[in-house]
């Protein structure tokens, strides 16, 4: 499989329901709304595509889906993260053979692994693929950050281990992998607000939430950081941010899964337990913010 360089917009898909059932025939219509967008990649069977509550079956017949709907057209970088070694080595086994063109994986959440153990998780992880490791550091919701000196010792032991979904809400972050690793690691955003800054630092992309819904918008603002035109990037970026945080003002996927109902390309905003729906005040909020994102 020929390596296909992860940078731009890649969108963090969610798994659209219909009842308590995955609806595939949406998340088939969504993938070909974000090839058509030309967007650069997808990310399926992540946390926004609540990966913690579908099964192992489900999880794999998602990411399997995602590729077949996408027929090599934009790369696919499936979830195969987990608390569990095991698990996670399983699920990025099954990726590989689906075809998925990289694995994100996720931090250990709950464990709350030293450093060390972070470092013989993802080793485990790595040595059961030869294609691209998105390593996925978001100690929001995982309890512990993939510290730089870890990144640094698995780059030196697996060329492959090259990228980093970095969301931990800090541009000095950034710096410090740069500084760390320069060219050797792409760095990635996990949050749409802190895409412009952190590319601004050396940054790659984003795997955005938001453009799961506005595809082109993301695509351009990405396209113009990569190209060094911050100031159009920039105000872009101002017209889109009262989304970025209104897509957040309930706990990710709940109020994006709410604007794709409402702009009619899922067919339901249903999310499961212990996930619920959004609260009657927070979704007014929310379409305040759509209509400002309104071209």
């Amino acid at each position: 499989m020929k390596l296909r360089p992860l940078s731009g917009t890649l969108t963090a898909l969610v798994t659209p329901f219909r009842g308590l059932e995955v609806a595939y025939d949406d998340l088939r219509s969504l993938v070909d709304f974000q090839v058509k967008a030309g967007i650069d990649g997808l990310v399926p069977a992540g946390s926004t595509g609540e990966s913690a509550t579908l099964s192992h079956e489900e999880h794999m017949d998602v990411v399997r889906c995602v590729i077949e709907a996408a027929r090599g057209r934009v790369p696919v970088v499936a979830g195969t993260g987990s608390n569990s070694t095991r698990e996670a080595l399983a699920l990025t086994r099954a990726a590989h053979e689906a075809g998925a063109d990289a694995m994100l994986v996720v931090a250990p959440y709950y464990n709350r692994p030293t450093q060390e153990g972070l470092f013989r998780h993802f080793a485990e992880v790595a040595g059961a693929t030869d294609r691209p490791i998105v390593l996925y550091s978001i100690p929001s919701r995982c309890g512990v950050e993939i510290g730089v000196p870890v990144v640094q010792r698995l780059r030196a032991k697996f060329s492959h281990v090259c990228y980093i979904k970095e969301s931990g809400g800090s541009v000095d972050r950034v710096d410090q992998l740069k500084l760390a690793l320069g060219n050797d690691l792409t760095v990635i955003s996990g949050d749409d607000s802190l895409t412009l800054p952190f590319m601004a630092v050396g940054a790659a992309g984003v795997i955005s939430v938001a453009s799961n819904l506005l595809p082109r918008e993301l695509v351009k603002l990405t396209h113009l950081a990569l190209a060094g035109d911050f100031r159009q990037a920039g105000r872009l970026h101002r017209r889109l941010y009262p989304l970025f945080k209104a897509l957040f003002i309930e706990t990710n996927p709940v109020p994006i899964k709410a604007a794709l109902a409402e702009a009619k390309r899922i067919g339901s905003s249903a999310v499961r337990l212990p996930l619920c729906e959004m609260t009657a005040g927070n979704f007014a909020s929310l379409l305040q913010a759509l209509a400002l994102a309104a071209p």
